[in-house]
């Protein structure tokens, strides 16, 4: 299908739907997704953790916590989840799934417009199409450089590419995202004040290079001394006592690590006597690693602060514009924490100041972990370390059991359809003749009560990392070669017991729907018509066509 034909079908879809919408409901909500990127199930205070939240705990206690809400372990297919309402699997619209795109791919604002909403995105992209053009949104900023959070190379306003920020001009990154989404809900308020909207604000902070302004890093120089072992232990007593786990802390795996991190013997080499390539008991380490690990939390933590402190003018602004009770808030992260060390960008200066625009330190391993307490593993893989994302909703005249949990498991894909649910529309409704049911499913029931979502299964594959749950069973196995393993999460989500030889029927069944699956998504990219676009590039243009 041609880029062109493409857009004029989107734009028809908009049309057509919305002459035939159903009347506006009486005080529908707006939707603020809220995504966060690489932050850890238990870094917010709110769930169990020990960096400074206010903004994001006061919509937890003014909210829900859902316990169970899921992510797909990396950037890209989360964000193709969240924005299409269908596995990254099936649409390939992200930059990090290969294949060929359905005509019937179709994004939220797509489906929320036609009800009468306006739409809305800053931060982070990760997605083949132009926000605007393509997406539909009204305004977007568009941050597409991951790599510097105090020059980026590459960010867009509707599409058209900005100015390189200069060295020491002010600029940080999760300031600007927070910044342009004020501006952006100000102009609403003076120009559609009686219209909903939607808005996707994309962080990109805790992702890697851990990048912060100084004084906020300040804040945290005292913390952090005792350790990963100290922390996980600590946040998974809170967590037990907050009802958000009932599982035994899962050990550290040190044995486990991102195989394209840059190699032990070179990590020294180029991050100094310091670093930690595996997650070890931290007892083992030598005072100076000691010192620089703790060094590197203290930036995480300070960028997820200064994100709390973004989101907390956003929500500012929507109670300054009167919106803000009549907002479903949703509150994500993309992924697990990560265990990568790696360098890119402009590189790593060992003598400049951690966290400054010449670094490029990752938080690693061990303090992955603690971040992911009290789960395995890390961003990328699609054990629950990996996958389990904090989910927090948030909307005072929707929801009446301010500070509960909820225990219904969820995946981003759950997203676009609880919008199209609670804004007017049909889910059930083809967005196109002959597509494919969208693959979430509303939310809105479980907003009221503890409610069961009925679904056949939730499905995961990512770098050759697969899973599969069923109810309370979940089929995961790490790796092309790794050999599948059986839990039961109902008491058991940190994946200690692997109950495969016990239950072998079970296993091999579930197996085959993980299988019939992954092979009818491959079947559908195929059938797609060849990509006839590319990402876009560094500076922010579309690619040039195939042939």
């Amino acid at each position: 299908m041609r880029r062109r034909e493409f857009l004029g079908a989107a734009a028809g879809l908009v049309t057509t739907t919305g002459a035939a919408a159903q009347p506006r409901r009486p005080r529908r909500p707006n939707f603020l997704v809220i995504l966060a990127d690489d932050m850890g199930y238990s870094d917010a205070r709110c769930y169990g953790g020990d960096i400074e939240t206010p903004h994001i705990d006061s919509l937890a206690s003014g909210g829900l916590r859902f316990t169970q809400g899921y992510s797909t372990a990396r950037c890209g297919p989360s964000r193709s989840c969240i924005t299409t309402g269908r596995y990254a699997q099936q649409t390939a619209c992200d930059v990090m799934t290969p294949g060929n795109i359905p005509e019937w791919t179709r994004f939220a604002p797509h489906y929320l417009k036609p009800l009468g909403y306006r739409a809305y995105h800053s931060g982070k992209w990760h997605l083949r199409f132009k926000p605007v053009e393509t997406v539909s949104f009204d305004h977007s900023y568009t941050l597409l450089d991951q790599q510097r959070f105090f020059t980026p190379t590459a960010h867009l306003l509707d599409d058209e590419p900005l100015p390189r920020p200069k060295p020491s001009g002010g600029f940080y990154g999760t300031k600007a995202i927070g910044e342009h989404a004020v501006r952006f809900l100000q102009g609403h308020a003076r120009e559609h004040k009686d219209d909903p909207f939607y808005f996707y604000l994309a962080f990109t902070a805790p992702h890697f290079p851990l990048h912060a302004l100084q004084e906020d890093i300040a804040e945290y120089k005292d913390r952090f001394a005792e350790g990963w072992d100290v922390m996980r232990a600590r946040h998974h007593k809170r967590m037990r006592e907050m009802g958000l786990v009932n599982c035994d802390l899962a050990k550290m795996e040190p044995g486990v690590y991102p195989p394209w991190n840059t190699p032990a013997e070179e990590q020294v080499a180029r991050f100094g006597p310091g670093e930690v390539a595996r997650a070890v008991p931290w007892a083992t380490l030598s005072r100076e690693q000691k010192e620089f690990q703790r060094t590197k939390m203290a930036i995480h933590a300070a960028m997820i602060t200064r994100m709390d402190r973004e989101i907390g003018r956003v929500l500012a602004q929507l109670k300054a514009m009167d919106s803000y009770n009549d907002t479903l808030i949703l509150f994500v992260s993309d992924n697990g924490a990560s265990a990568e060390i790696m360098i890119r960008g402009e590189g790593h200066d060992p003598a400049a100041a951690p966290g400054s625009e010449a670094t490029h330190l990752c938080l690693g391993p061990g303090w992955s972990s603690a971040s992911n307490t009290p789960f395995r593993l890390h961003k990328s893989w699609v054990h629950e370390g990996g996958i389990a994302s904090p989910w927090i909703a948030h909307w005072p005249n929707g929801i009446t059991e301010k500070g509960k949990l909820r225990h219904t498991p969820c995946h981003f894909v759950d997203i676009v359809p609880t919008m199209i649910d609670l804004g007017g529309g049909d889910v059930a409704k083809a967005p196109v003749a002959g597509s494919p049911p969208l693959a979430g499913k509303s939310l809105a029931p479980a907003l009221k009560r503890e409610a069961r979502i009925e679904r056949e299964f939730l499905y995961f594959h990512h770098n050759n990392n697969r899973a599969l749950r069923q109810g309370d069973w979940k089929l995961v196995a790490a790796g092309a070669d790794g050999p599948w393993e059986l839990y039961n999460l109902a008491g058991d989500r940190c994946e200690q017991k692997n109950l495969i030889v016990a239950e072998p029927k079970r296993a091999e069944a579930m197996a085959a729907v993980w299988k019939k699956t992954d092979t009818a998504f491959v079947e559908t990219r195929e059938a797609a018509a060849p990509t006839k676009w590319q990402p876009m590039n560094a500076a922010g243009r579309a690619g040039k066509k195939k042939g």
